[in-house]
């Protein structure tokens, strides 16, 4: 990469300056070198395109552990200029972004994309058709005429400049990009015209409109993972429906599609600019990590962990999750007032901490107090989009991931100090997140022989994301009028989740919200614990809960009776060991042997153990339908994942 004069690793300082001025909104001339990312109001999702604006300005690759929110500009000038000289004080990306020649061929699916690609087969507890993220707007002062085709329009055109919006994923876990010209590549929205309809009438229709779409999310598998619709009402008004698939979309991309097809349907002839890579390119790179001494090391890192890492939080359950049936997740949900929320930013920088790491101790000290224990295995859903390339933050796709954050919360502490320590923890388990939580979430189900999920409760925060994408949604939408965020409405559905906190910005005010299966739970207890989470959450904004000390259980209680989270009786199936004993467990095993790449000479080995994983186990299943008629629910694969015992579980399948 040339550099300009101006651009040089010598002016390496001038430069980083111009990016954080760029990033954080503030003069260039104005920021010191022992000023720190995280004061001036730097989080990691900002961080993330600085180092993408470091590479693309500098020539210079940084890894994300190398810019961590807490740098100073003396600190990341230094390293810089150390990795430009050929220094190797500090590990930068181990993959480089590799282009693909055919668009159209097929990519893998991401670990995470797996999970939910799996989930949808029924495979997990607390298992859904879909996983979908559903929300709705109202709108305003619409032309109602012109609407329809504006939203299309626009969604054409989104489509040619976002490949994924024409993804689909195959039976056997694969992804692949639709031509722009291929039958039904490209959403089309439905519209629904109640203009004429009563009160009585449009209020039930939009209720069932938003029931249908809670309950069956856009399955890639069949169609496009976008689903669009539009609700024509009287007097100029409208609702706005989306519904997208967390196979395709994380929770960027589903604000960066928000703000895209806003400014599209607003200008008829507007297309943003070109997008020099796509998410199968990055796939397709990131995909060589796993041959990486990089990889190698973080993967000995957490796997040197697994054995000391504490269980789940033991919050008290109603059913076990095994025999819920949900369809939905239901939401318990507030909002901080602007004015508290910038308070409670500006206490958040005085302590040198991210908000988002404060509302995650917030939600530690809830779970805790709540599960009567202070150490606690919890999950937080990761945005992962490493800094291959400097359009990374502009291209829709399903980046994110998981990170496992095994807490210990030290009972007479300050908030002060817990979220302090919160947020060394937080930076080294980043320095290490090649490897992402669902693959380290494997291997410690296999180590404690358990197929059921071992993280289930989960902390999600996007707080910081307007930011890092340059300016607000926009309100107004030429034909479809003027969005009222105050009538605004949205649910998510993910599998392996028994309860989420999110947090993020909604015109200037944090919304704090729970995301639960209430068929789990005492609602009593959800109540009050929502209730104590909303109230720490104030007492940050106020000031006066940092430096007292926090209420926290003390040790465990070992006594404690009843149904708890993640204590489950051992459900490992010891099946008799010997090589496969029939024609049917021959098949089994031939079978495995080529999806495993491995020899399968015990018929009561663990497909697991032998190297498989879920997404294997799929399409081991789907081999053994077609090729052998042999079918088995993943549910009961799963049970007793090995050979003999998917040999049993066919024929009780056949006896049915």
């Amino acid at each position: 990469m040339s550099l300009s004069t101006a651009e040089r690793p010598d002016d390496a300082g001038a430069v980083l300056a111009e990016i954080w001025s760029e990033l954080l909104g503030i003069p260039a001339h104005t920021i010191t070198p022992d000023a720190s990312f995280l004061r001036l109001g730097g989080d990691s999702v900002l961080a993330v395109r600085m180092a993408a604006l470091i590479r693309k300005r500098l020539g210079v690759v940084l890894a994300l552990a190398d810019v961590g929110a807490e740098s100073t500009v003396a600190e990341l000038t230094e390293l810089i200029r150390r990795r430009s000289a050929g220094g190797t004080a500090a590990r930068a990306l181990p993959v480089e972004l590799r282009r693909r020649l055919d668009k159209t061929a097929p990519f893998p699916l991401l670990p995470l994309q797996q999970g939910y690609f799996v989930g949808q087969q029924g495979g997990w507890e607390l298992s859904y058709e879909s996983a979908h993220f559903y929300s709705d707007v109202a709108l305003l002062d619409m032309d109602s005429e012109e609407a329809p085709e504006a939203l299309a329009d626009a969604l054409r055109r989104l489509a040619e400049h976002q490949p994924m919006l024409r993804a689909r994923v195959t039976s056997d876990g694969m992804q692949h990009i639709l031509p722009l010209d291929a039958p039904a590549a490209v959403p089309e929205p439905q519209v629904y015209d109640l203009r004429t309809a009563s009160a009585e009438e449009t209020a039930e229709s939009l209720a069932r409109l938003r029931a249908e779409m809670i309950a069956n999310g856009p399955d890639p598998a069949r169609g496009p993972g976008l689903d669009i619709r539009l609700t024509l009402l009287p007097d100029g008004r409208g609702r706005l429906h989306t519904n997208m698939s967390l196979l395709l979309f994380d929770g960027w991309s589903a604000t960066l599609l928000n703000r895209e097809l806003l400014e599209l349907s607003a200008d008829w002839n507007a297309m943003p600019a070109p997008l020099d890579m796509g998410f199968d390119d990055y796939v397709s790179s990131v995909h060589a990590l796993p041959q990486t001494d990089a990889w190698t090391s973080d993967r000995d890192w957490w796997w040197s962990r697994l054995d000391d890492m504490p269980l789940p939080p033991a919050l008290p359950l109603t059913t076990d999750p095994r025999e819920v049936r949900a369809t939905t997740m239901v939401n318990r949900e507030q909002y901080l007032s602007p004015g508290r929320w910038v308070a409670l930013r500006d206490r958040c920088a005085a302590h040198d901490v991210t908000p988002s790491t404060a509302m995650f101790t917030v939600f530690a000290i809830t779970i805790a107090r709540w599960a009567g224990h202070h150490r606690l295995l919890l999950n937080s859903l990761q945005l992962n989009r490493l800094p291959l390339h400097p359009d990374v933050h502009r291209v829709f796709g399903a980046f994110a991931s998981t990170m496992l954050l095994p807490t210990e919360l030290t009972p007479g502490s300050t908030f002060a100090q817990l979220v302090t320590q919160a947020q060394r923890r937080f930076t080294e388990h980043a320095g290490h997140a090649l490897v992402t939580g669902v693959e380290v979430s494997r291997e410690l189900g296999r180590r404690r022989g358990t197929h059921r999920p071992v993280a289930p409760v989960v902390f999600q925060s996007t707080l910081g994301m307007d930011a890092a994408m340059g300016a607000q949604q926009p309100d107004f939408a030429g034909p479809l009028g003027q969005l009222d965020m105050d009538d605004f409405f949205h649910q998510l559905r993910t599998p392996q989740v028994a309860l989420e906190a999110r947090f993020y910005e909604l015109r200037g005010s944090l919304a704090i919200v729970f995301s639960l299966v209430e068929e789990l739970f005492d609602i009593e207890q959800v109540d009050a614990a929502y209730a104590d989470l909303v109230a720490l959450v104030g007492s940050l904004a106020d000031g006066d809960g940092w430096d007292r000390p926090v209420d926290l259980p003390g040790e465990p209680n070992e006594a404690r009776t009843g149904l708890r989270l993640g204590r489950y009786d051992d459900d490992r199936v010891d099946a008799d060991g010997g090589p496969p004993a029939t024609e049917l467990e021959l098949t089994i095993a031939s079978v495995w042997e080529e999806v495993l790449e491995a020899p399968v000479l015990d018929r009561g080995a663990n497909f697991f153990d032998l190297g498989g994983d879920s997404l294997l186990a799929v399409r081991a299943l789907a081999r053994l339908a077609k090729e052998a008629g042999i079918t088995v629910p993943v549910r009961e694969f799963l049970a007793d994942p090995t050979v003999a015992g998917v040999a049993a579980a066919s024929r009780t399948d056949v006896a049915r």
